[in-house]
């Protein structure tokens, strides 16, 4: 088991008053509390509580109104304070996030009865307790969720219309320490835990499915495999500044991509057309191919992409690669026109005798399959943290509206129909959570979770799809227009039951591991 010093409960009322504090002072002093009272054997990991451990030895009490900190720069603060190799210091990253990117919203002009998109439709309750999460975890969730809702959700719209990247939104993650979360803090990153990110990639999501995305591809798909399997050389090179996320300029990007599908294959990740073909003195690996359908291809300036080295070993001779975008013979296909989560970009990277170093290979030659199903394992705990992030969100917009919204002389909320659909809701997305953590806190531990990924994954999805189908049905025609961010949350749940693995890959998975078993046994 992890080694995790919780907190101690009699500090938890310091913790909470300071918290909320505006005062630049009791900021810092929390900063400093925290530094020296998260445990040193972890480095500064937020860590799953120990099997069996008390609520209370964890410092955790049940929540019922959410308690997010009174300012977003006490919420860049705190979060700073928990990231244990910080280049930026706490002033910086409060000023930051209390500069707010938001612009008031349009008025709307639709019939009184239809009530107008308020800034932010979230309720105060997290429709689930988090009295077994240790204080730490809490605090994050607090964080994410005050982000979400005062920088994320008021923009959300308008950079899906527009089919903008949100750059500045982007930036702030990379202060609050969201765009290195899982990165060892040796090499930059926050280091925070798979429970930490699920309940981050919900929040973030919630706000803006787009922003979810952006981050999960970042962090599970480009960072993770570099953190795990790469050399101390490729560490520094392609995982210390990219946790980082921002160039020297302290402006522009530095973000990160993973190619493993193609346009002759999908599902079937151990096909790999593309090749690389190590040169006669051994020193370059030469690729020719194409990566299809790769998530912050256009902003990316390096991947994690596979390709054959041997044919004759079929998903075994399968190799992982680092490829810098300043490559010579790499391009980028067009932008893809897409249904959701339209803040994102999406296109093929397309290689033409791109000559890397040999040096670039990820791991061994031959391990290109094994990475990339690793890697896959834990992006399925970020795709299901976003998807109950978008799930959370539809909720959220049904819910306001059946209460705002009347009919036949009473608010739409007392029609036992509509009740049953936020039950049901409800009930989709609080299951799909549970699974969810669950595969986050067995990667904690160190466990195999592929199975429990999967069936997160697949629960989520699903959950998010019905959550937003059912959305739209509360909302009647007012949730097929752009008025309402219900639409929205309909278009962008979709590509969760599609990529990081389809829902029927995921019934594969689960399956043929459970198979397996009885097999075995």
């Amino acid at each position: 088991e992890h080694a995790h010093t919780p907190i101690p409960s009699q500090h938890t009322p310091f913790i909470q008053s300071v918290a909320k504090s505006n005062k630049t002072d009791d900021i810092m002093k929390l900063g400093r509390f925290l530094s020296t009272t998260v445990s040193r054997r972890s480095g500064g990991r937020l860590l799953a509580p120990h099997a069996g451990k008390p609520a209370s030895a964890a410092g955790g009490s049940v929540i019922g109104e959410s308690s997010s900190c009174s300012s977003s720069s006490s919420t860049g603060a705190v979060f700073s304070s928990l990231r244990s190799s910080s280049s930026r210091g706490v002033h910086t990253i409060a000023s930051t996030c209390s500069a707010s990117m938001s612009s008031p919203p349009p008025n709307n002009t639709r019939p009184t009865t239809a009530p107008s998109h308020p800034k932010t439709l979230s309720s105060k309750r997290t429709y689930m307790t988090h009295s077994h999460l240790p204080e730490e975890h809490r605090m994050v969730y607090e964080m994410c969720r005050k982000f979400a809702d005062e920088e994320l959700a008021p923009n959300a719209g308008g950079w899906d219309q527009r089919h903008e990247f949100p750059s500045e939104a982007v930036k702030q993650l990379s202060e609050l320490g969201l765009m290195g979360i899982n990165v060892s803090s040796e090499h930059g990153g926050s280091e925070l835990d798979a429970l930490s990110y699920a309940i981050a990639m919900e929040e973030i999501s919630r706000g803006c499915a787009s922003v979810g995305v952006i981050m999960s591809a970042h962090n599970s798909l480009y960072l993770w495999p570099i953190d795990k399997f790469g050399t101390e050389e490729q560490k520094a090179k392609y995982v210390e500044p990219y946790a980082q996320c921002l160039q020297e300029d302290g402006e522009s990007l530095k973000v990160g991509c993973f190619g493993l599908s193609e346009p002759g294959n999908g599902s079937d990740a151990g096909a790999a057309s593309t090749t690389a073909t190590l040169s006669e003195d051994g020193t370059e690996y030469i690729i020719n191919g194409t990566k299809a359908w790769i998530t912050n291809a256009h902003e990316s300036s390096a991947a994690v992409i596979f390709a054959t080295t041997d044919k004759s070993l079929k998903h075994k001779g399968i190799s992982a690669f680092i490829v810098p975008f300043d490559s010579p013979g790499f391009s980028l296909g067009a932008k893809e026109d897409k249904l959701g989560i339209r803040a994102s970009s999406t296109s093929n990277l397309i290689f033409d005798d791109v000559r890397i170093p040999a040096d670039h290979l990820l791991g061994e030659p031959g391990m290109g399959f094994k990475i990339a199903m690793q890697v896959l394992d834990g992006g399925r705990i970020g795709v299901a943290g976003q998807a109950l992030g978008i799930a959370s969100a539809a909720i959220d917009c049904a819910a306001k509206y059946a209460l705002e919204r009347k009919a036949f002389g009473k608010p739409i909320s007392d029609l036992q129909s509509i009740q049953n659909k936020i039950s049901a809701m409800a009930v989709a997305r609080d299951s799909a959570r549970l699974l969810t953590w669950r595969a986050a806190m067995m990667k904690d531990k160190g466990e195999k979770f592929t199975r429990e990924a999967a069936m997160a994954k697949l629960a989520a999805s699903e959950a998010a799809t019905m959550c937003a189908h059912q959305s739209i049905q509360v909302l009647g025609g007012m949730g097929y227009v752009s008025d309402m961010p219900a639409e929205r949350h309909y278009r962008d749940a979709r590509i969760t039951e599609i990529y990081e693995g389809t829902s029927e890959i995921q019934h594969l998975v689960i399956a043929g591991d459970i198979l397996k078993e009885y097999k075995q046994s």
